[in-house]
């Protein structure tokens, strides 16, 4: 099943930003959320992740909706956001434990994983630092770890490049993929759409809070009059 978004209004002070979104981030897939800025990508997240409640509509992961289990569906999603947000007095390692136990997974086999996630984003002899010693982007990868190590049935990614070198890119699309392969659900934002061919299974396109298209990057391209090659130029 995956996440399921069934008429979804939500909005602020009453006011809709987006309205009657329906659509579904199936297991094992990877669906990317776009759209110009103002569309509604960041009130739709806010809705996924449990932030902010809606106006109307459903949220669910795996049949565990929002309203009703809102407890178990926040455990069941990871959430990496655009900006880090870390606790200043904890040192990494602290807080990767913390994070681990409150999905209720801070246990050996979880901790290997954290241990080669760290190593591979060169930062496994940086466990006693604080965040006030991290750069921007090292913060990101502090982010990406505490969501990689997780085993959740949803993962949530708002604008995942930003800050994070080439080699960091690279091996975040393989992580996404091997989540997505192993049955996980992937919804990310990303403003680079013609990059996002390479890992991306469908396209949602939000346009003045609706959705306007949802499928593939061929089907996406074709119904704008566009080359696969020229996604890019999709808001041009």
């Amino acid at each position: 099943m995956g996440l399921q978004i069934d008429n979804l209004t939500a909005g602020y002070a009453g006011q809709a930003v987006v309205s009657n979104l329906t659509f579904e981030v199936p297991n094992g897939k990877i669906v990317a959320l776009i759209g110009l800025n103002g569309a509604g990508k960041s009130t739709t997240l806010k809705q996924v992740i449990g932030l902010r409640q809606p106006l109307a509509g459903r949220l669910a992961i795996n049949g565990q909706q929002l309203d009703a289990q809102p407890a178990a569906y926040k455990k069941a999603l990871a959430y990496i956001p655009e900006q880090p947000v870390l606790y200043e007095e904890l040192t990494l390692d602290e807080h990767l434990h913390l994070v681990l136990a409150a999905h209720d997974q801070d246990d050996e086999a979880h901790w290997q994983k954290v241990e080669e996630l760290l190593s591979l984003f060169r930062l496994e002899k940086k466990g006693h630092w604080l965040p006030i010693h991290f750069s921007k982007g090292m913060k990101q990868k502090v982010m990406l770890v505490s969501a990689f190590a997780l085993d959740t049935d949803l993962l949530v990614i708002d604008e995942p490049f930003l800050g994070l070198d080439v080699l960091a890119q690279k091996h975040l699309v393989q992580l996404m993929k091997e989540k997505a392969a192993a049955g996980t659900a992937v919804l990310l934002t990303t403003h680079l759409l013609q990059q996002a061919l390479a890992y991306v299974d469908d396209f949602a396109l939000l346009e003045g809070g609706h959705l306007a298209f949802f499928g593939s990057g061929d089907e996406l391209a074709k119904s704008r009059g566009l080359g696969v090659d020229d996604l890019d130029d999709l808001f041009s």
